[in-house]
């Protein structure tokens, strides 16, 4: 009779303490020869496989003993073969199908065949649900430590890339990865900027070594997932809830949301084989319709699309058209003893809003001390079953939300002292020298200027025609009054300059790239 030997491990702990597969496999052999049955093939489930591989493995040896006539199946107990009632019922449905068919249990010393006696399926099918209540009992047991895992602010499974793991079992937390965090900011920061389609944005991640923990390549559709995930900022997702997280955020809150937005963006760029300088960033004057590049004999040309009733004709030049972004950006430029004097007064300015921000960062630390002795204490209350669990989860929810409302507005007191005098640092830095800088820049360095600078970009038969966004809007009013009229008063620049600067947001989308920008376009300069 044909036979084949069914192994399963279900926990680490069990090959520790000699259940392994391999000495149930030597086990099972020993039985097959023993019995004089045809041993023709050996399936195997190892413990770290997931559910959904365990469940194919299974239904495999079905299909395998029925294509093959196999006759019995051997394993070492019954709960090593089913784990459930419907493992069971295929199994049943195995043995009825043919008198022949037979399960042998070696260490139970039992074998079930359609013919059994009533008592020896009693007992088989006692064995089952015994199976199944230790695999439901387990999966309690499993997802109770997850939720108190997860209240003590540490994920329950493998972070994200980026992290890593350590620890001994129990006891185990999440730090920071040293050798893949930096590559994982650069995926955030790349992204950020909008320049880059998912598809590319994953080649150039590949490229540059980026890998997942077995060193395979990130797909693009994982890419995306760690583009979501919150756990880069300190918190944590769980069945579709947001929980604090205790390990260190490897980003920082304004660069996740700035992601966030770019990923549901309808302008977000797709993947295309030629990427054009201007492409997606000028509209067509008559219609409103985006400005379509192409190559024509070598010379790239822009035009209307035609796509709504418009008259335009012409065809511009891509070089003729940044020539005159470039004299655009130099019309923005002051004369040098001007720029030194706008940066010594914004970096003296906010000393009354940098009182006012200590002074509130040490109320808000004092009430998040509170919130956090009350978290405590509910805690306590729970485990001492003065409150019931639908109660504490509910409160711990509604705890956790206020704490995060103090936190980021500590953060948010804790950055504003500095940063609009930041802002207006690197903007008037970054003005004074945008045409060179415009000329020396990469293609994707170019783009995130001229999106810094520009709010809208339209072409009127090849005459570029725009609109400057508001930090740059309020430098030009400033430039065109100084040279107009030579006024150089103190009073009258800090009316005109510093008051509208503290307007500012921050934190826009334009606003973000003055740093990144200043460090990389201008860190060759010494002078600044």
């Amino acid at each position: 009779m044909k036979a084949i030997i069914f192994c399963r491990v279900s926990s680490k702990e069990q090959e520790v303490e000699g259940f392994s597969l391999a000495a149930q496999k030597k086990l099972l052999i020993d039985y097959v020869l023993r019995e004089k049955l045809e041993l023709v093939k050996v399936f195997s489930i190892s413990e770290t496989a997931k559910d959904k591989r365990q469940r194919e493995n299974f239904d495999r040896m079905l299909e395998y003993a029925r294509k093959n006539n196999v006759s019995s199946i051997v394993c070492e107990k019954v709960d090593r073969l089913t784990r459930n009632l419907k493992d069971a019922v295929k199994i049943n449905a195995w043995l009825d199908e043919n008198s022949e068919r037979q399960a042998h249990f070696v260490k139970e010393n039992v074998v079930i065949d359609s013919a059994s006696k009533s008592n020896e399926k009693f007992i088989w099918n006692i064995k089952i649900s015994v199976a199944q209540y230790y695999v439901d009992n387990l999966s309690e047991e499993v997802k109770k430590g997850q939720a108190q895992k997860i209240r003590d602010g540490w994920l329950p499974t493998k972070p994200p890339v980026g992290y890593k793991t350590i620890g001994e079992q129990g006891h185990k937390i999440h730090v920071i990865d040293e050798q893949k965090a930096p590559l994982v900011r650069r995926m955030f920061e790349l992204y950020s900027t909008g320049e880059w389609s998912l598809k590319r944005l994953t080649e150039k991640l590949a490229e540059e070594g980026l890998r997942g923990y077995v060193g395979n390549k990130l797909v693009k559709s994982r890419i995306h997932q760690l583009l979501s995930d919150p756990f880069y900022i300190g918190k944590m997702r769980w069945s579709n809830e947001i929980y604090e997280g205790k390990h260190d955020p490897l980003i920082d809150i304004e660069l996740f949301k700035k992601v966030q937005y770019t990923l549901k963006s309808k302008t977000t760029p797709k993947y295309r084989k030629h990427f054009f300088l201007l492409q997606g960033l000028i509209k067509c004057a008559s219609c409103e319709g985006r400005i379509t590049w192409e190559v024509q004999k070598e010379i790239v040309y822009g035009h209307c699309n035609h796509y709504r009733a418009c008259e335009q004709k012409t065809w511009s030049k891509e070089k003729e058209v940044i020539a005159q972004l470039a004299q655009s950006l130099g019309n923005l430029q002051l004369d040098s003893l001007l720029v030194e004097w706008i940066r010594n007064v914004l970096k003296e300015a906010h000393i009354e809003e940098t009182e006012y921000n200590d002074v509130a960062i040490s109320e808000l630390n004092k009430s998040l001390g509170r919130m956090q002795k009350r978290m405590d204490n509910l805690y306590q209350d729970k485990l001492d079953e003065l409150i019931s669990k639908e109660k504490y989860d509910a409160m711990f929810k509604q705890f956790s939300i206020e704490k995060e409302e103090i936190t980021q507005a500590i953060q948010k007191h804790s950055q504003s002292s500095t940063k609009y005098q930041e802002l207006g640092v690197n903007l008037y830095e970054i003005s004074q020298r945008a045409e060179e800088l415009f000329n020396k820049a990469e293609r994707d360095d170019k783009r995130k200027l001229i999106s810094l600078v520009f709010d809208s970009l339209t072409l009127d038969e090849g005459k570029l025609e725009y609109k400057l966004t508001a930090p740059f809007n309020l430098l030009s009013e400033v430039v065109n009054e100084v040279k107009s009229s030579k006024v150089k008063k103190q009073a009258v620049l800090t009316a005109k300059i510093f008051e509208p600067t503290k307007k500012l947001d921050y934190s826009t989308q334009s606003s973000f790239l003055y740093p990144e920008l200043k460090t990389k376009l201008l860190r060759e300069d010494s002078n600044l």
